[in-house]
């Protein structure tokens, strides 16, 4: 695979294909052969309860089918799909009589499921990615081969009954399940971009908080209402969760546009013409990559980035541009000067004040800064620094090197370099 640098050094790949990692490879193959598996057992012995099968066949294939209107950054953009495994997984009974399905019929329905709701998917353009899909098979079968043998076993009489302690067994089984999908995710996600993994899991564990909770409250539900009321009980549970969906996704497409507001503040400088055209951008995304690398997660993650994107604003404020926008080769009074206007401008924005704080500091001492205005200000000078011909990525580095002393952190420069190393920031894949 060849590369390409763009003018600031940051890396991207480029040619048609990429090798996969083993920790990919790895995930998938398991789900491909637990599929396989799945599907021919339940071919070669017959289907169980064929009502329920289809029931819950016809429930996940909707909820696969609700990915349509999925907008970037949804964490779990078929929650439906998701509970409905999940219950079909942790179903031991259905209007009081035993079912009798096993884990591999389990595989089986979800499997089949997600092929019927790929295909008008396929047909788009779209759908889940490759990763998302074996997830999806290893943590439901997880969860099956927890509840399944258990139950079919008879063993869950003596040791939880029917009472609230099956209901404990459940979402003990749930708690542990969605542990496995984070770690699961963390891992792909680690495989994919080469970050640190305590702060992916992190933010993993941190996004169960949300529509991951509601998504297994609503498989709990599911399973306990099928095992009193029968199939019916279906349409009426999946309300719920249905209407959670809407608001989580409402408040996505706010955050959406919430973060396209900001790039489209960023590139005022550019359109201007006080900085070079992407340079925004590109200190955005190599400063999200070293603060991975610094182990930053989540809101701290997300003010970084936000304040990589507006840290030049305040060159609006001169009479004259900068030379090439390159504010690092000015004097660090003007440098102080510039920062401290453009906090000012982002704090009429209704930005988060965080982000305010985190551009009016980038010039200030090293040693008096947080740890992601440090950031922003090594990123911003190697990216400036760059621009000079003569200098270059291997020089820019160097001189950041150099100037550890007083200007620029130790800690940050080295871990910008060993992104540098790595080729630069890996893009995020889905899944």
């Amino acid at each position: 695979m060849t590369r390409t640098r763009a003018r600031a050094g940051v890396w991207t790949g480029s040619g048609a294909r990429t090798r996969l990692p083993s920790a990919v490879l790895t995930v998938r193959a398991a789900a491909a052969l637990l599929a396989a598996a799945g599907l021919g057992h339940t071919l070669w012995t017959g289907i169980h309860d064929p009502g329920h099968a289809l029931a819950f066949g016809v429930l996940i294939t909707v909820g696969e089918l609700a990915r349509w209107g999925a907008l970037p950054g949804e964490r779990e953009p078929a929650p439906l799909g998701a509970a409905g495994a999940l219950a079909y997984a942790l179903l031991g009974r259905s209007g009081g009589e035993s079912t009798h399905h096993g884990v591999l019929q389990v595989v089986a329905v979800l499997v089949a499921a997600h092929l019927v709701a790929c295909v008008p998917h396929v047909a788009r353009g779209t759908g889940p990615a490759p990763d998302q899909v074996a997830r999806r098979v290893l943590t439901v079968t997880f969860a099956a081969v927890c509840f399944q043998p258990l139950y079919n076993s008879s063993r869950n009489a003596s040791w939880s009954g029917e009472g609230p302690y099956y209901v404990l067994l459940l979402l003990a089984i749930l708690v542990l399940t969605a542990l496995c999908d984070a770690v699961l995710a963390a891992l792909l996600l680690r495989s994919r971009t080469r970050h640190p993994y305590p702060p992916l899991l992190r933010d993993e564990l941190r996004g169960l908080l949300g529509i991951g909770s509601a998504v297994c409250a609503t498989g709990v539900v599911m399973a306990l209402g099928v095992a009193v009321a029968g199939l019916w009980a279906l349409p009426v549970l999946c309300v719920p969760l249905l209407l959670t969906h809407v608001s989580f996704r409402r408040f996505v497409a706010v955050r959406t546009t919430y973060r396209q507001t900001i790039a489209s503040l960023a590139r005022s400088t550019e359109i201007a013409g006080y900085t070079p055209h992407g340079h925004a951008r590109r200190v955005a995304v190599l400063c999200r990559a070293v603060g991975r690398e610094l182990g930053l997660s989540g809101n701290r993650l997300t003010v970084l980035e936000h304040a990589a994107l507006m840290h030049d604003i305040g060159q609006l404020s001169l009479v004259d541009p900068v030379q090439d926008g390159a504010t690092a080769t000015l004097p660090a009074a003007e440098q102080r000067r510039i920062a401290l206007l453009g906090g000012a401008v982002v704090r009429q924005t209704g930005v988060d004040p965080e982000v305010a704080v985190v551009v009016e500091r980038q010039a200030d001492p090293y040693r008096e800064q947080p740890l992601s205005a440090r950031i922003v200000r090594a990123v911003n000078a190697y990216d400036d620094l760059c621009g000079e011909s003569l200098i270059g990525p291997l020089g820019a580095l160097e001189q950041l090197r150099l100037g550890t002393a007083h200007d620029f952190s130790p800690e940050v420069v080295e871990s910008l370099a060993r992104v540098l190393a790595r080729g630069g920031p890996a893009p995020v894949l889905p899944g």
